[in-house]
């Protein structure tokens, strides 16, 4: 096979450090399209961005010459030194360490858009860490509760 041939889906989710509720409607359309710029620059096509105020969801297309890490890294990095210099309310601005990656059926990519795209009304009756148990759950994660928050 002369071609290398590659379509895949990934979710991510991570948040501010903390939990910190930062992400607030006078900066969340403008960091979601950041996020998205550092996604397609890299390859990444952003399909879709969203969440609430301690965190954000990407679903977009991994690259096949884009290691997830480095994925990550890039959008991590670039948009927290971005989002500093928006106000000195984002002074102390930072992602979490982690983050979750989950592979998603191209079949189910319409579902995980609406999922982001209802982002706040699914938090208004769940926090952030509820959310995240379930993706891990979900997705047969093993994980031990002590090392998944910073």
């Amino acid at each position: 096979m002369g071609q290398s041939l590659v379509q895949n889906y990934i979710h991510l989710v991570f948040s501010t450090k903390h939990r910190i509720p930062l992400i607030t409607p006078s900066i969340e359309a403008e960091l979601y399209a950041y996020l998205a710029g550092i996604c397609n620059n890299l390859d990444c096509k952003a399909i879709k961005i969203g969440g609430h105020l301690d965190h954000v969801h990407i679903l977009c297309k991994l690259s096949k010459k884009v290691a997830l890490i480095k994925l990550l890294e890039e959008v991590k990095s670039h948009s927290s030194k971005w989002i500093k210099t928006k106000g000195h309310e984002f002074d102390n601005f930072y992602w979490q360490d982690g983050y979750g990656a989950f592979s998603v059926n191209p079949s189910e990519v319409d579902v995980v858009i609406n999922y982001i795209e209802n982002q706040k009304e699914h938090h208004q009756t769940k926090t952030f860490k509820d959310e995240y148990r379930q993706f891990l759950k979900k997705y047969q994660v093993e994980f031990d509760e002590k090392y998944v928050w910073d």
